[in-house]
């Protein structure tokens, strides 16, 4: 309780990397923008020729002008109440590919 090692109110008040519950207006535009650059590399790589499996199952998913909304900003979650919840909640989101879902959700 006191001396040095006494709780302090930023410790005792929660998370200390606050997510917010929905992705603001910016980080939509970015997400967008990462996803016509990915878009645009897979194009780079089938025109050079390059031949892998890697690159076959990338020109298999969806362009981003291709996906609904709600596949860009959400992804399938099935703990959550509407079985969706935001991208920007799952680890690493910039890295990873998440334009599938399953069928009807």
């Amino acid at each position: 309780m006191f001396g040095a090692f006494r709780a302090s109110s930023p410790l005792s008040g929660g998370l200390l990397w606050k997510v917010p519950w929905r992705m603001s207006a910016m980080r939509k535009a970015r997400a967008r923008e990462r996803l016509r650059f990915v878009d645009e590399n897979i194009e780079a790589v089938l025109r050079s020729g390059q031949e892998c499996r890697t690159v076959t199952l990338a020109a298999a998913l969806p362009k981003e002008h291709e996906m609904l909304p709600k596949d860009k900003y959400t992804v399938f979650d099935p703990k959550s109440r509407n079985y969706r919840k935001g991208i920007h909640k799952v680890p690493k989101w910039t890295r990873i590919t998440q334009r599938t879902n399953p069928t009807g959700f």
